[in-house]
């Protein structure tokens, strides 16, 4: 197993304290390899693990060994008890399927709004496709979504401003760039610093001009009161979206949708579009998946409706999980039908954007080979079963609480710029 001595992970942690307890030599403290250390399943970056499993050889000499290992780990890290295996036992070779758990608020599924490019173009392209009224239909609970949430949230800070700045804010709103939305020639016309002649852009380039830029940027920078006034609108109105998406509640037509999409990765499937480096042709790029599942009672955080979303494979690939999640998203989103799911799977290459690490989790890895075998060996099966109520415990503590704090605190789930989108 490789260990990165430059960053610290959870894996070297927990070695450590092995160490540090007797449960390694330390005659074999230097290299994890001596011991036959390794880990069943990896994670990406910032991707949690309720329950995962290593395989080494442990010395175990007191009865409190558990209780010892976790006394050296953070609370963050604990250890759940041990099983005594077959001597050729490795948990990453023997390791038949894993479970993963996603997390998202259900405004994830609230389609774009219609004044944003996005919204427009998907109206254009299902028009051009004769679709058009297929999407509405596949739309139909959220209709009304975004025309409620404007007269409810946005017209009342649109009816406080002038008619000027107004009209700048709306448009600057739903720019096609939404990097470029306070750039338009409305934010030039607000700029206190208006536009100047060629000839005093021109002098600014020249030795005694940069002099004076030097002065200029000693003065303490003081905005426009135009230009404060628009951008504190936008500010409330993109706070105002997002109290309204936080306060979504999706029905069950639209939790099935999701599910309808979520049925498409069942089986085996070439997933070379959910990963990186991959192409069609590449065997590996062919995974199992035994279940997709979204649990159709949402759960209620501080005012936000979320989604449970378990996967049951194999094996995967990288950053397969949080494409396929964004890719059924974007399904339901965009009134799409859900055999465009079934299309990523041909040679051609689709760009898919991965969903936010933070929702995702590993729950467990399944070992039901090797505990068939177990029974014939006078060996325990390897499970998580004896441990569910702290495991519960767990991430409901430091995992789905940190995933809920951290999603409050940041709005990771939307659009970072142009909240509507």
């Amino acid at each position: 197993m490789y260990r990165n001595e430059q960053q610290r992970t959870i894996e070297g942690d927990l070695f450590t304290a092995l160490v540090n307890v007797g449960a390694v030599s330390k005659a074999n403290a230097a290299d994890p390899k001596k011991s036959s250390f390794v880990r069943c399943a990896r994670t990406d970056k910032g991707v949690h693990a309720a329950g995962n499993v290593v395989s080494l050889k442990m010395i175990v000499e007191d009865e409190d060994i558990i209780q010892k290992i976790n006394a050296e780990l953070s609370p963050q890290i604990r250890v759940w008890g041990y099983e005594v295996t077959s001597k050729s036992f490795s948990c990453y070779q023997m390791c038949d399927s894993r479970v993963y758990e996603y997390l998202m608020p259900s405004h994830c599924l609230v389609p774009p709004h219609p004044s944003t490019y996005l919204g427009k173009k998907i109206v254009e392209l299902a028009d051009k496709a004769g679709e058009l009224d297929a999407v509405k239909t596949r739309q139909e609970e959220v209709a009304s979504y975004w025309e409620e949430v404007d007269e409810k949230y946005i017209k009342p800070i649109l009816e406080t401003l002038p008619e000027d700045i107004r009209s700048i804010v709306e448009k600057s709103l739903y720019q096609d760039d939404s990097r470029e939305a306070l750039q338009p020639s409305e934010e030039k016309e607000a700029s206190s610093a208006t536009a100047e002649e060629p000839a005093q852009q021109e002098t600014r380039e020249q030795p005694v001009a940069e002099q004076s830029a030097d002065a200029e940027a000693q003065k303490p920078f003081v905005m426009d009161p135009r230009q404060k006034a628009i951008n504190d609108a936008i500010k409330s109105i993109k706070a105002a979206y997002l109290t309204a998406k936080r306060a979504y509640r999706a029905p069950a037509s639209r939790i099935a949708r999701l599910q309808e999409c979520l049925n498409r990765y069942e089986g085996t499937k070439n997933f070379h579009n959910y990963t990186i480096q991959k192409t069609h042709k590449d065997p590996s790029a062919k995974r199992h998946i035994k279940s997709f599942k979204v649990n159709t009672t949402p759960i209620i955080i501080n005012g936000t409706e979320w989604l449970s979303l378990k996967v049951h494979g194999q094996s995967f690939m990288m950053h397969q999980i949080r494409k396929m999640v964004a890719m059924a998203t974007m399904v339901v989103r965009s009134g799409c039908h859900p055999d465009r799911i079934t299309e990523t799977y041909g040679p051609e290459r689709i760009a898919i954007p991965k969903a936010p690490g933070l929702g995702l989790l590993l729950e467990r890895p399944i070992f039901d080979a090797y505990n068939n075998k177990a029974q014939g060996l006078d060996r325990q099966p390897i499970n998580f079963q004896k441990f569910e109520a702290e495991m519960n415990e767990f991430k409901q503590r430091e995992i789905y609480d940190r995933i809920f704090r951290e999603e409050e605190e940041s709005a990771g789930y939307d659009t970072p710029i142009n909240l509507p989108v």
